[in-house]
Protein backbone atom coordinates (compact mmCIF):
# COMPACT_ATOMS: atom_id res chain seq x y z
CA UNK A 1 0.00 0.00 0.00
CA UNK A 2 1.09 3.57 -0.62
CA UNK A 3 2.37 5.56 2.34
CA UNK A 4 1.97 9.01 0.82
CA UNK A 5 0.15 10.86 -1.92
CA UNK A 6 2.69 10.02 -4.64
CA UNK A 7 0.87 8.86 -7.80
CA UNK A 8 2.31 5.38 -8.15
CA UNK A 9 -0.81 3.71 -9.54
CA UNK A 10 -1.23 4.09 -13.30
CA UNK A 11 -4.38 2.04 -13.98
CA UNK A 12 -7.63 0.87 -12.39
CA UNK A 13 -10.12 -1.85 -13.27
CA UNK A 14 -13.47 -2.02 -11.43
CA UNK A 15 -15.37 -5.33 -11.21
CA UNK A 16 -18.86 -5.81 -9.84
CA UNK A 17 -22.56 -5.02 -10.08
CA UNK A 18 -24.80 -1.93 -9.89
CA UNK A 19 -22.90 -0.52 -6.92
CA UNK A 20 -19.73 -0.28 -9.00
CA UNK A 21 -21.60 0.69 -12.17
CA UNK A 22 -22.66 3.84 -10.33
CA UNK A 23 -26.40 3.59 -9.75
CA UNK A 24 -27.97 5.99 -8.62
CA UNK A 25 -25.56 8.80 -9.49
CA UNK A 26 -27.05 9.93 -12.82
CA UNK A 27 -25.47 12.12 -15.46
CA UNK A 28 -27.50 14.36 -17.80
CA UNK A 29 -27.29 11.80 -20.64
CA UNK A 30 -28.96 9.12 -18.51
CA UNK A 31 -25.82 7.14 -17.77
CA UNK A 32 -24.36 6.76 -14.31
CA UNK A 33 -21.16 8.13 -12.81
CA UNK A 34 -20.56 6.61 -9.36
CA UNK A 35 -17.68 6.10 -6.97
CA UNK A 36 -15.42 4.20 -9.39
CA UNK A 37 -15.57 6.99 -11.99
CA UNK A 38 -14.92 9.56 -9.29
CA UNK A 39 -11.96 7.59 -8.00
CA UNK A 40 -10.54 7.16 -11.50
CA UNK A 41 -10.87 10.90 -12.14
CA UNK A 42 -8.90 11.65 -8.97
CA UNK A 43 -6.20 9.16 -9.81
CA UNK A 44 -5.99 10.41 -13.39
CA UNK A 45 -5.51 13.96 -12.14
CA UNK A 46 -2.37 12.74 -10.31
CA UNK A 47 -0.98 10.49 -13.05
CA UNK A 48 -0.71 11.48 -16.74
CA UNK A 49 -1.87 8.69 -19.04
CA UNK A 50 -3.86 6.98 -16.29
CA UNK A 51 -6.04 4.19 -17.68
CA UNK A 52 -9.41 2.96 -16.41
CA UNK A 53 -11.89 0.20 -17.17
CA UNK A 54 -15.20 -0.53 -15.46
CA UNK A 55 -16.60 -3.99 -16.19
CA UNK A 56 -19.52 -3.72 -13.75
CA UNK A 57 -23.08 -4.50 -14.85
CA UNK A 58 -26.15 -3.99 -12.69
CA UNK A 59 -27.93 -7.03 -11.28
CA UNK A 60 -25.01 -9.43 -11.61
CA UNK A 61 -24.66 -12.29 -9.13
CA UNK A 62 -21.24 -13.40 -7.94
CA UNK A 63 -21.26 -16.39 -10.31
CA UNK A 64 -21.88 -14.09 -13.27
CA UNK A 65 -19.15 -11.73 -12.11
CA UNK A 66 -16.71 -14.64 -11.95
CA UNK A 67 -17.76 -15.99 -15.36
CA UNK A 68 -17.98 -12.68 -17.24
CA UNK A 69 -15.64 -10.19 -15.60
CA UNK A 70 -12.87 -11.76 -13.54
CA UNK A 71 -10.70 -13.27 -16.27
CA UNK A 72 -11.15 -10.16 -18.42
CA UNK A 73 -10.01 -7.96 -15.55
CA UNK A 74 -7.07 -10.20 -14.70
CA UNK A 75 -5.85 -10.11 -18.29
CA UNK A 76 -5.72 -6.30 -18.33
CA UNK A 77 -2.72 -6.15 -16.00
CA UNK A 78 -3.94 -3.09 -14.11
CA UNK A 79 -2.18 -1.72 -11.06
CA UNK A 80 -5.41 -1.66 -9.01
CA UNK A 81 -8.47 -3.91 -9.27
CA UNK A 82 -11.58 -3.36 -7.17
CA UNK A 83 -13.95 -6.28 -6.60
CA UNK A 84 -17.37 -5.89 -5.00
CA UNK A 85 -19.81 -8.74 -5.45
CA UNK A 86 -22.07 -11.20 -3.70
CA UNK A 87 -24.51 -8.77 -2.13
CA UNK A 88 -27.14 -9.41 -4.82
CA UNK A 89 -26.92 -13.10 -3.92
CA UNK A 90 -27.55 -12.41 -0.23
CA UNK A 91 -30.76 -10.55 -1.11
CA UNK A 92 -32.23 -13.54 -2.94
CA UNK A 93 -34.83 -15.61 -1.01
CA UNK A 94 -32.81 -18.75 -1.68
CA UNK A 95 -29.11 -18.17 -1.27
CA UNK A 96 -26.41 -20.82 -0.88
CA UNK A 97 -23.86 -18.91 1.15
CA UNK A 98 -21.34 -21.73 0.86
CA UNK A 99 -21.43 -21.36 -2.92
CA UNK A 100 -21.20 -17.56 -2.66
CA UNK A 101 -18.12 -17.83 -0.44
CA UNK A 102 -16.51 -20.32 -2.80
CA UNK A 103 -17.07 -18.13 -5.85
CA UNK A 104 -15.77 -15.04 -4.08
CA UNK A 105 -12.66 -16.99 -3.09
CA UNK A 106 -12.21 -18.07 -6.70
CA UNK A 107 -12.46 -14.46 -7.88
CA UNK A 108 -9.91 -13.24 -5.33
CA UNK A 109 -7.48 -16.05 -6.15
CA UNK A 110 -7.56 -15.06 -9.82
CA UNK A 111 -7.40 -11.30 -9.34
CA UNK A 112 -4.90 -10.85 -6.51
CA UNK A 113 -1.87 -12.12 -8.51
CA UNK A 114 -2.94 -10.09 -11.56
CA UNK A 115 -2.52 -6.61 -10.02
CA UNK A 116 -0.38 -4.61 -7.64
CA UNK A 117 -3.28 -3.98 -5.27
CA UNK A 118 -6.63 -5.73 -5.00
CA UNK A 119 -9.36 -3.77 -3.20
CA UNK A 120 -12.30 -5.53 -1.55
CA UNK A 121 -15.21 -3.95 0.33
CA UNK A 122 -17.64 -4.48 3.13
CA UNK A 123 -20.60 -2.94 1.31
CA UNK A 124 -22.68 -0.19 2.94
CA UNK A 125 -26.03 -1.03 4.48
CA UNK A 126 -29.05 1.24 4.71
CA UNK A 127 -31.00 1.45 7.96
CA UNK A 128 -34.34 -0.28 7.76
CA UNK A 129 -36.22 -3.59 8.03
CA UNK A 130 -34.84 -5.00 4.76
CA UNK A 131 -31.27 -4.82 6.02
CA UNK A 132 -32.26 -6.42 9.31
CA UNK A 133 -33.75 -9.39 7.49
CA UNK A 134 -30.61 -10.05 5.43
CA UNK A 135 -27.99 -8.80 7.91
CA UNK A 136 -26.75 -12.30 8.94
CA UNK A 137 -26.00 -13.21 5.33
CA UNK A 138 -24.32 -9.88 4.67
CA UNK A 139 -22.12 -10.21 7.72
CA UNK A 140 -21.20 -13.77 6.74
CA UNK A 141 -20.16 -12.40 3.34
CA UNK A 142 -18.09 -9.65 4.96
CA UNK A 143 -16.34 -12.15 7.25
CA UNK A 144 -15.34 -14.02 4.12
CA UNK A 145 -14.08 -10.77 2.58
CA UNK A 146 -11.91 -10.08 5.62
CA UNK A 147 -10.45 -13.58 5.59
CA UNK A 148 -9.66 -13.50 1.87
CA UNK A 149 -8.08 -10.06 2.16
CA UNK A 150 -5.80 -11.22 4.97
CA UNK A 151 -4.79 -14.29 2.97
CA UNK A 152 -4.11 -12.52 -0.32
CA UNK A 153 -2.86 -9.09 0.75
CA UNK A 154 -5.96 -7.20 -0.39
CA UNK A 155 -7.16 -3.91 1.06
CA UNK A 156 -10.61 -3.94 2.68
CA UNK A 157 -12.67 -0.75 2.61
CA UNK A 158 -15.16 -0.95 5.49
CA UNK A 159 -18.25 0.87 4.27
CA UNK A 160 -20.57 -1.29 6.34
CA UNK A 161 -19.03 0.07 9.53
CA UNK A 162 -19.38 3.71 8.45
CA UNK A 163 -22.34 5.29 10.26
CA UNK A 164 -22.58 8.03 7.63
CA UNK A 165 -23.45 5.53 4.87
CA UNK A 166 -26.30 3.93 6.79
CA UNK A 167 -28.27 7.20 6.74
CA UNK A 168 -31.38 6.75 4.53
CA UNK A 169 -30.82 10.27 3.16
CA UNK A 170 -27.74 8.98 1.33
CA UNK A 171 -29.80 6.32 -0.47
CA UNK A 172 -31.92 6.71 -3.59
CA UNK A 173 -35.68 6.21 -3.60
CA UNK A 174 -35.16 2.58 -4.65
CA UNK A 175 -33.51 2.01 -1.24
CA UNK A 176 -30.84 -0.14 -2.88
CA UNK A 177 -28.38 2.38 -4.33
CA UNK A 178 -26.46 5.34 -2.96
CA UNK A 179 -27.08 8.92 -4.02
CA UNK A 180 -24.39 11.10 -5.60
CA UNK A 181 -23.19 12.18 -2.14
CA UNK A 182 -23.03 8.57 -1.05
CA UNK A 183 -20.89 7.66 -4.05
CA UNK A 184 -18.65 10.64 -3.32
CA UNK A 185 -18.03 9.33 0.18
CA UNK A 186 -17.25 5.85 -1.13
CA UNK A 187 -14.73 7.30 -3.60
CA UNK A 188 -13.05 9.09 -0.71
CA UNK A 189 -12.98 5.89 1.34
CA UNK A 190 -11.25 3.92 -1.41
CA UNK A 191 -8.90 6.84 -2.13
CA UNK A 192 -7.73 6.82 1.47
CA UNK A 193 -7.51 3.02 1.59
CA UNK A 194 -5.10 3.15 -1.33
CA UNK A 195 -2.85 5.39 0.70
CA UNK A 196 -3.60 8.80 -0.77
CA UNK A 197 -3.77 11.85 1.45
CA UNK A 198 -7.38 12.47 2.54
CA UNK A 199 -9.32 15.13 0.68
CA UNK A 200 -12.38 14.66 2.90
CA UNK A 201 -11.22 13.40 6.31
CA UNK A 202 -14.82 13.53 7.53
CA UNK A 203 -16.44 11.18 5.02
CA UNK A 204 -17.45 8.89 7.90
CA UNK A 205 -19.11 11.71 9.83
CA UNK A 206 -22.92 11.36 9.75
CA UNK A 207 -25.04 14.10 8.21
CA UNK A 208 -26.54 16.64 10.64
CA UNK A 209 -29.69 15.36 12.30
CA UNK A 210 -33.03 16.58 10.99
CA UNK A 211 -36.61 15.96 12.02
CA UNK A 212 -37.86 12.69 10.52
CA UNK A 213 -40.63 12.94 7.91
CA UNK A 214 -44.19 12.65 9.17
CA UNK A 215 -46.29 9.49 9.06
CA UNK A 216 -48.20 10.49 5.91
CA UNK A 217 -44.99 11.40 4.06
CA UNK A 218 -43.43 8.05 5.00
CA UNK A 219 -46.48 6.08 3.86
CA UNK A 220 -46.60 7.92 0.52
CA UNK A 221 -42.91 7.16 0.04
CA UNK A 222 -43.52 3.49 0.91
CA UNK A 223 -46.30 3.19 -1.66
CA UNK A 224 -44.19 4.88 -4.34
CA UNK A 225 -41.25 2.62 -3.53
CA UNK A 226 -43.38 -0.52 -3.73
CA UNK A 227 -44.96 0.47 -7.05
CA UNK A 228 -41.86 1.77 -8.82
CA UNK A 229 -39.14 -0.48 -7.43
CA UNK A 230 -40.19 -3.36 -5.16
CA UNK A 231 -42.85 -4.92 -7.39
CA UNK A 232 -40.70 -4.79 -10.56
CA UNK A 233 -37.81 -6.32 -8.58
CA UNK A 234 -40.06 -9.16 -7.38
CA UNK A 235 -41.31 -9.64 -10.95
CA UNK A 236 -37.77 -10.06 -12.26
CA UNK A 237 -37.00 -12.59 -9.52
CA UNK A 238 -40.10 -14.65 -10.34
CA UNK A 239 -39.33 -14.71 -14.06
CA UNK A 240 -35.59 -15.25 -13.74
CA UNK A 241 -34.74 -11.92 -15.35
CA UNK A 242 -32.17 -9.34 -14.27
CA UNK A 243 -31.93 -5.59 -14.72
CA UNK A 244 -28.54 -6.20 -16.33
CA UNK A 245 -29.69 -8.67 -18.98
CA UNK A 246 -28.22 -7.67 -22.35
CA UNK A 247 -26.26 -4.74 -20.95
CA UNK A 248 -22.60 -4.42 -21.89
CA UNK A 249 -19.92 -3.50 -19.34
CA UNK A 250 -19.82 0.18 -18.49
CA UNK A 251 -16.28 0.79 -19.76
CA UNK A 252 -15.01 -2.49 -21.22
CA UNK A 253 -11.52 -1.44 -22.32
CA UNK A 254 -8.58 -0.20 -20.28
CA UNK A 255 -8.17 3.23 -21.86
CA UNK A 256 -6.83 6.65 -20.80
CA UNK A 257 -9.35 8.36 -18.55
CA UNK A 258 -10.65 11.80 -19.60
CA UNK A 259 -9.33 14.72 -17.61
CA UNK A 260 -12.41 15.57 -15.56
CA UNK A 261 -12.82 17.30 -12.23
CA UNK A 262 -13.54 14.56 -9.67
CA UNK A 263 -16.64 16.22 -8.22
CA UNK A 264 -17.78 18.40 -11.08
CA UNK A 265 -21.52 18.98 -10.80
CA UNK A 266 -23.11 16.96 -13.63
CA UNK A 267 -26.05 19.39 -13.71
Amino acid sequence: MQTNASPTYTSLVAVGDSFTEGMSDPLPDGTYRGWADLLAARMAARTPGFRYANLAVRGKLIGQIVDEQVDVAAAMGADVITLVGGLNDTLRPKCDMGRVRGLLEEAVERLAPACKQLVLMRSPGRQGPVLERFRPRMEELFTCVDELAARHGAVVVDLYGAASLSDPRLWDVDRLHLTADGHRRVAEAVWQALGYEPEDPDWRVPMPATLPPGWVTRRVADVRFARQHLLPWIGRRLTGRSSGDGRPPKRPELLPYPELLPYEDPA
